[in-house]
């Protein structure tokens, strides 16, 4: 079951999966995480949460529209590769549609770029490094279609 949860509901399971277990839970806030117009997503199995995703309204550089940036997507791995992210990230993608928004956007893990190009997101940077972290791409997924111009 897909449910919006609280900035503190997310901290564990950011901790153990992005940040291995390193950090003290409050370290895993992010200045993002109750700005109006954020919010966050869990995936309950049973009454365990097991997925989380948070959003923010941010916009990616030189696109126009409102834009959400989605960041901390994590899975417990006993849940990893069963398609949970996916349902999480299509019940958002289908929220910020009805929010309007024209794009979403996010920080990838090179190693989740297959995840992220098979939800449509498309890449818009090259690699970069997030210090501690590790190699990146910057991807967006357009949500509203744009209609090319006629020429005549």
């Amino acid at each position: 079951m897909i449910k919006f949860i609280t900035a503190d509901e997310v901290l564990a399971i950011r901790n153990q999966v992005l940040r291995e277990g390193h950090l003290p839970l409050n370290e895993c806030r992010f200045a993002t995480d109750t700005l109006p117009g954020s919010f966050h997503l869990g995936y309950f199995n049973q009454e365990a949460l097991v997925c989380i995703v948070s959003f923010h309204l941010q916009n990616y550089p030189n696109i126009a529209g409102t834009g959400y940036q989605l960041r901390g997507m994590a899975s417990l791995p006993e849940y990893q590769g069963k398609g949970i992210g996916t349902q999480l990230v299509d019940y958002a993608i289908n929220y910020l549609k009805q929010q309007q928004a024209d794009h979403v956007w996010c920080n990838a893990r090179k190693k989740a770029m297959p995840f992220y190009e098979r939800l449509g997101f498309s890449v818009m940077s090259d690699e970069f490094e997030v210090p501690g972290i590790g190699p990146h791409f910057a991807m967006c997924l357009q949500l509203k279609q744009t209609t090319p111009g006629t020429v005549i």
